[in-house]
């Protein structure tokens, strides 16, 4: 089997007295599109925090890639990573979040070149040629020049995902991100995913509430409850036919199965 893209071994995460995972294992393959489902409280978007250095662990390790994240090798010693090592991890990965994150001040093409020309270092021009590109990709094309304050909820969240992609993720990583909106503005949203999916090749891994959206997009479905994977299983296996009495009752409380 090949190594996975995304590995979790034995990992440890508290705030405070609080305690998220304790001895929490995942994986997930190259090229696997997982959704994590559950209550709220359950870890899903503290997995995907930890996975962006965002929040550190309090134990065990993680791989992305094939390499460390948290930890590295120096001087013959498997140590905690530094800020050069983070950075350089960070490019692997490409998060989406709830509530959007632009930069106000910023018009929309700015939101989506700045971080390739400051963190890769990548020409103004090829920055700009590829922001054209996702705008178009996203259906923004017409918005370059707007700012954030001048977009809907919908608008704001596809420039979202066309900022997370400038960067060139091996990863996806998507929080929710249909939370914030009014519900006639989730499948504009949604349907930037579909498309995303349709046409490139993507290890993608969505904490969402949209759960047809998780059964028809998924590869692969887990369930989460107070920091543990309850279930998981092919997204038929999960929302037709689930074994767990606790997975049951989340999905008929959603989906009034």
């Amino acid at each position: 089997m090949s190594t996975p893209i995304i590995e979790f071994k034995n990992v440890k995460k508290r705030f405070g007295d609080t305690t998220i995972f304790s001895d929490f294992n995942f994986t997930v393959e190259e090229n696997e599109i997982v959704s994590i489902i559950g209550p709220s409280g359950s870890g899903k978007s503290t997995l995907l925090r930890i996975l962006m250095t965002l929040e550190g662990i309090d134990g065990g390790y993680i791989n992305v890639a094939g390499e460390s994240l948290w930890h590295m090798h120096w001087q013959g010693q498997y140590v905690p990573a530094n800020s050069k090592h983070l950075h350089k991890m960070r490019n692997h990965l490409g998060m989406v979040f709830q509530h959007f994150n632009l930069f106000p001040h910023m018009s929309v093409k700015r939101n989506i070149t700045e971080a390739p020309m400051r963190v890769k270092g990548v020409s103004r021009e090829d920055a700009e040629k590829s922001a054209e590109k996702l705008l178009n990709l996203v259906g923004l094309a017409d918005k370059a020049n707007s700012y954030p304050n001048d977009l809907s909820g919908g608008q704001k969240q596809r420039v979202g995902i066309a900022r997370a992609l400038a960067m060139k993720p091996s990863i996806l990583l998507l929080d929710e991100i249909t939370s914030a909106l009014d519900p006639e503005l989730v499948d504009e949203v949604l349907d930037v995913i579909r498309n995303l999916v349709k046409e490139d090749s993507f290890t993608m891994l969505l904490v969402t509430h949209e759960m047809y959206f998780a059964r028809e997009i998924s590869d692969r479905v887990c369930f989460f409850d107070k920091g543990a994977i309850v279930e998981e299983g092919k997204p038929e296996e999960i929302f037709i036919s689930p074994k767990h009495d606790r997975t049951k009752a989340f999905l008929n409380a959603y989906l009034g199965q």
